[in-house]
């Protein structure tokens, strides 16, 4: 962007203000007040993030790691690193997935803040799976459950949202979805080998280019460490289910 094109404010009263999928990329803000501030960049470390002149990404990966036993293995690169890394995904999963028959009826229905209910962030994460293990690794020919939920993107992408169902499914529908793509993943690992991580296969959404069979893992278990991120905190946000209102109606 050249730099008469950059956007500028000055004196601007932007508390409040809310950016979703937006790219605040090469931003540069001073003498600014941010106390509150809430930032949730999937992406952060993929790059720097300077606060006061200190790149705060480190000690935020880190304290991640902390409060998320077995995220650090996310970026392993052999056959044992990522079976162990998924066996630690699983377990932190399972852990969520145990909660939820303590959860107010329809807890599992709720969108907090305009997020993706619960159920429709396993419903994304099958959808991940099979864009990236059953379209990218695998080219199956129809690697798309109906039950995925797909990215904000997908349908203004071009890509067909026919495949997909309307109605809103069950849980135990979508549980058991959950669980297949789950043992998918599980299964390619337990006999992959290191020749296969290092071969090249289409990008799952920009075919044109090329990536590692590696590459396609670790952008699932980003997937997954992230959305378990999101799950709780929206789990843990939200209040006792009075109002059948607040329950997402996807009929």
């Amino acid at each position: 962007m050249a730099q008469e094109d950059v956007t500028r404010f000055v004196d601007r009263d932007l508390r409040g203000a809310r950016f979703d999928r937006s790219t605040l990329a090469g931003a540069v803000m001073r003498g600014v007040d941010v106390r509150g501030l809430d930032i949730d960049a999937p992406w952060l470390a993929d790059g720097a993030l300077l606060v006061n002149g200190v790149d705060v990404v480190p000690f935020v990966e880190a304290e991640l790691d902390r409060r998320f036993p077995g995220r650090e293995l996310k970026r392993a690169g052999d056959p044992a690193g990522l079976r162990t890394a998924w066996a630690a995904l699983e377990q932190a999963w399972a852990a969520v997935v145990d909660r939820i028959p303590a959860l107010p009826e329809g807890a599992t229905d709720v969108s907090v803040d305009g997020e993706w209910s619960f159920a429709q962030t396993l419903r994304h994460l099958a959808f991940a799976t099979d864009a990236w293990l059953g379209k990218a690794v695998l080219r199956l020919p129809r690697p798309f459950h109906p039950l995925g939920q797909p990215h904000a993107e997908y349908e203004t992408d071009g890509f067909d949202m026919s495949i997909f169902a309307t109605e809103k499914p069950t849980l135990a529908a979508v549980l058991q979805v959950r669980a297949e793509r789950q043992a998918m993943v599980r299964d390619f690992l337990a006999t992959v080998t290191a020749d296969v991580l290092a071969e090249p296969r289409p990008s799952a959404w920009s075919p044109e280019h090329t990536v590692s069979v590696l590459h396609c893992l670790h952008v699932i278990l980003d997937e997954e460490w992230e959305h378990l991120r999101f799950a709780l905190r929206d789990l843990d946000a939200q209040p006792a289910l009075d109002d059948p209102g607040d329950v997402e109606d996807n009929s």
